[in-house]
């Protein structure tokens, strides 16, 4: 019988935090038990496998960013959406290291798989902010791919103190949002 008020949703939230506390790689069962206070065989009452929890916290931090990201481009267009996506992106994915890490070639079980859901809204977001630059279709994917890597390996070199020269980390963001926003706009206006 499982814990009393124990949950699947419970049990992929405690494994989203063990990931951000220990990462991702070390994400295990036992001390996901141990951290619940239940014996690691209760937790297959509510996960199949390591696969199965890794899946729900991958879902689960798509889920979050993609609120993320809506929330903070809310109202905000052209350069304005741009910056609003990269400050959201980079903020999650150093403030959930391990549940971000789920998500980094995470696939999906089929059309119905709450995952491509929540990523298919991302790649949209970030779609809509290449659309109020007037990037052509022919070019965006390239141009979604381009964001992703360069948003990606800013925030992830941050979260793992990757940043040791002595200038400011917020400065070298803000020039990087400049140089995209500069090289953006003239792609459209090529």
């Amino acid at each position: 019988m499982p814990r009393a008020g124990l949950s699947r949703t419970e049990v992929v939230a405690a494994g989203a935090q063990l990931a951000d506390d220990l990462g991702y790689t070390n994400l295990a069962l036992s001390p996901l038990a141990a951290r619940l206070g239940v014996r690691t065989p209760s937790l297959y009452k509510h996960i199949d496998s390591l696969a199965d929890l890794q899946h729900g916290i991958a879902t689960l931090a798509m889920s979050e960013l993609d609120q993320t990201l809506r929330d903070a481009m809310h109202g905000r267009s052209g350069s304005a959406a741009l910056a609003a996506f990269a400050k959201a992106f980079r903020h999650y994915v150093t403030e959930y290291p391990g549940r971000y890490a789920a998500t980094v070639g995470a696939s999906t079980t089929g059309p119905e798989d709450p995952l491509l859901h929540s990523s298919t809204r991302v790649l949209e977001s970030l779609q809509v902010v290449l659309r109020g630059y007037g990037i052509p279709e022919r070019d965006m994917v390239h141009a979604i791919r381009t964001l992703r890597c360069t948003f990606h390996g800013f925030a992830a070199l941050q979260a793992s103190d990757g940043f040791q020269m002595r200038e400011d980390v917020e400065d070298s963001f803000d020039w990087m949002i400049g140089f995209l926003d500069r090289g953006l706009s003239e792609i459209a206006h090529a």
